[in-house]
């Protein structure tokens, strides 16, 4: 049976720390996020072209390391959650969370009977507990993370009652999303998105609910750590790429 140590890490208090996958979801590079000693890795299906076909093989090799996978879907819709865990996501993310109520479904579809109405369809024998189906629903029940996401004005009204839901286990920032809907885009600076990151972790902290969101560099993560988060994908793939294609580039041109 597989554990998630990115839960076990958040229970404990600590702080988990990984990256962001749009472009390069191949089997080697949950590996290679592993060698580099990320806790976990965040996949997109939200805005790339990747479908359940391809992420299902992109997850099945992940199970093969330490590094822990997540899916981000499209939308809160019942069979995107559930079947985002059926193909070997360890949690799952959901995009523009406005309302209690939505945190809920959500919450609902990421959990098997009695904590949720996720439906039976263990495709990894390694989740199967030998003790039987029961002790298996509850310990894959025990283990899986949904992440939702705060990224518009209603969301951020109702970020109090989203984070209250039992069964919802992080709050993530969607910091371009946030900001435009606050009327300030791409405003990192202002005195409203500070408010907002404010909001949301105090939220969090009332409710024993990490947040998380993705940092662009070193510096704008260690501010975020002393703020309060608790989880931070460290950049997307394809800056990073390019980052350190250029630098070597820029060095073998001098």
């Amino acid at each position: 049976m597989i554990d998630n140590p990115v839960r076990r890490t958040l229970a404990e208090g600590g702080v988990a720390l990984g990256t962001m996958v749009t472009e390069f979801a191949t089997s080697a590079v949950t590996r290679l996020a592993a060698s580099a000693g990320a806790d976990f890795v965040l996949f997109d299906l939200e805005h790339t072209g990747y479908g359940i076909d391809r992420m299902r093989h992109v997850l099945a090799a992940a199970r093969g390391v330490d590094t822990v996978p997540f899916l981000r879907v499209p939308d809160s819709a019942y069979d995107l959650v559930a079947r985002a865990l059926d193909i070997g996501a360890a949690g799952v993310m959901v995009p523009h969370v406005d309302s209690g109520d939505e945190a809920r479904g959500i919450a609902s579809a990421a959990r098997y009977p009695p904590l949720g109405t996720r439906g039976f369809g263990m495709l990894f024998r390694d989740d199967w507990s030998p003790d039987g189906v029961a002790a298996t629903i509850e310990h894959v029940n025990s283990q899986v993370l949904t992440l939702v996401q705060i990224e518009t004005a209603a969301g951020l009204a109702a970020v109090d009652e989203i984070a209250a839901v039992d069964g919802i286990d992080i709050l993530w920032i969607g910091h371009f999303d946030l900001t435009a809907s606050l009327g300030i885009p791409g405003d990192f600076a202002s005195d409203a998105y500070g408010d907002a990151l404010d909001a949301v972790l105090a939220a969090g902290s009332r409710h024993g609910k990490p947040v998380g969101m993705v940092c662009s560099s070193v510096d704008e993560g260690r501010d975020l750590l002393a703020r309060g988060f608790r989880l931070l994908a460290y950049s997307l793939d394809i800056f990073l790429y390019e980052e350190a294609v250029r630098a070597g580039l820029t060095a073998l041109r001098k």
